[in-house]
């Protein structure tokens, strides 16, 4: 007797087929079956991705206090009220100069959007995740919402890289990106609903310069590298009234997810065996 076969939706075009399709006969779509499991992983982050997020930084800023408690008062600034050691951020994947090129620690490209120099610092940049973040999930899609997120974090901070600072972390980057995206959706969409927060997002950008100006330690180059990441994205991938999220920009967002997800388990745990392994 066959064995039954397990019948799912393509992640494409939606018709029903088996799950054993090396291609969608209706869309021609590849490995619909892989791109199917993915969706687990949505799954996990549904419920509330942009809450999701935020826990993570928490997280990781509370973890980055415990590995190195004597650090917390020794930093300086505003910014730096509560602050974990340099050392700490290091293990944990801050980027930089320093970091990729002293050590080859490329990674922290990713990991460095998780991680923050004190409670002021992460309160400010949670606070606009919160803000920004349902919007553009509402108007990009979840899938899109996470790949601008993530990649223009990377970006980001490759610009700052480039431009020679040294030792860098925080979330802005990727908070910048969501500015940029939200640029071009205003920019693009037009009528006065489009205009109306096409000149929020500008404002909002204008803010940001003014704020790095003012404030020392803003990494204004990660910044700008956000922004102008999130509007080459968004131009590309294209938000939700124009164009729906193909499984093309679905599986871009698992890999991201789960490169993200790789990289942040990696930090948690070399660092933590490094700190164990100096007691």
């Amino acid at each position: 007797m066959p064995a039954e076969k397990k019948s799912i939706l393509c992640p494409n075009c939606r018709k029903l087929i088996s799950a054993d399709e090396p291609n969608c006969p209706y869309c021609g779509l590849a490995r619909p079956g892989l791109l199917n499991m993915a969706g687990i992983i949505r799954k996990i982050f549904a419920l509330n991705p942009i809450l999701t997020i935020i826990y993570v930084n928490i997280f990781f800023y509370v973890v980055s206090l415990l590995l190195n408690p004597t650090g917390i008062f020794s930093g300086g600034g505003f910014l730096s009220f509560l602050s974990p050691s340099g050392q700490s951020l290091l293990l944990l994947g801050a980027t930089g100069t320093f970091p990729v090129f002293g050590f080859n620690r490329y990674w922290s490209l990713v990991s460095a959007s998780f991680l923050h120099g004190g409670i002021i610092h992460l309160a400010f940049n949670m606070m606009a995740l919160y803000q920004l973040g349902p919007f553009v999930l509402h108007v990009f899609g979840f899938h899109r919402f996470f790949s601008i997120y993530i990649l223009t974090g990377i970006a980001g901070f490759a610009v700052s890289l480039i431009f020679g600072v040294d030792f860098t972390i925080g979330a802005s980057a990727s908070i910048c990106g969501l500015i940029g995206a939200i640029v071009y959706y205003g920019k693009n969409r037009g009528g006065e609903f489009g205009q109306a927060i096409y000149k929020q997002a500008l404002g909002w950008i204008v803010g940001l310069i003014i704020f790095g100006l003012i404030f020392k330690g803003i990494n204004n180059w990660a910044h700008g590298g956000g922004v102008i990441s999130g509007i080459l994205l968004a131009m590309l991938m294209g938000y939700n009234e124009k164009r729906d999220e193909t499984a093309k920009q679905k599986l871009l967002a698992y890999v991201c997810i789960l490169v993200t997800l790789g990289v942040l388990i990696w930090a948690l745990l070399s660092s933590v065996f490094y700190t164990l392994s100096r007691l």
